[in-house]
């Protein structure tokens, strides 16, 4: 009778693959995982079909030649929190953890253990009395960063002033600096002409 029981207990679990159903898209594999979507969420399967993220709204979209949907790269996904009305991005791992805490203006995807993002930088110029609040200046730089989101060289020596209303009306400023091979970056200056930096 103890042996039945635990039969009917494990009748349940044994031979019933998960199954998903109603997904609006389904991206290829990349990375050793694909992209599923249902509503206005995001998730992500492994290569047994397997629910390894579950649905989610922070999940940034990559444009691909077909379509659009999130990417994993070097085991890191593009997610994006607002903060104050302005969007800052981060990224996820494959356990649907945050690895690097959304911070920056904009980021690509990972490329070889690297990443270009826009790093913000809030300095205290003054302070004024009547609001009783500091008065502050922002500005960024574009920087390659590492796995855990450490900036490994900065791509801009100039600083790119920016107002956090401005980035509400208009949305994140575009990263202009691009990989062209594993360790050489293309940065493009204010005159509109390129450079290539090595990066190692």
């Amino acid at each position: 009778m103890k042996k039945f029981v635990i039969a009917l207990l494990l009748i349940p679990y044994l031979g019933i693959a998960q199954t998903l159903e109603n997904l609006d898209y389904i991206s290829p594999f990349k990375d050793g995982v694909a992209a599923i979507k249902k509503g206005n969420e995001w998730g992500f399967i492994d290569q047994e079909g397997k629910l390894i993220i579950d649905f989610r709204n922070d999940l940034v979209v990559t444009k691909t030649d077909n379509a659009n949907y999130p990417i994993f790269e070097d085991d890191r996904c593009l997610i994006a929190h607002h903060k104050g009305g302005v969007l800052y991005y981060g990224y996820i791992n494959k356990e649907g953890g945050t690895v690097i805490a959304p911070q920056f203006l904009n980021a690509t995807n990972f490329n070889n253990k690297k990443a270009i993002a826009l790093k913000v930088h809030k300095e205290t110029i003054g302070y004024n009395d009547i609001f009783k609040k500091d008065v502050v200046s922002y500005h960024y730089f574009e920087v390659v960063i590492d796995k855990t989101g450490t900036t490994m060289d900065h791509l801009t020596q100039l600083a790119l002033h920016v107002s956090p209303q401005n980035i509400k009306n208009s949305g994140s400023p575009t990263i202009t600096s691009k990989f062209i091979s594993a360790n050489l970056v293309a940065v493009k200056g204010n005159n509109s002409k390129w450079q290539i930096k090595k990066i190692d």
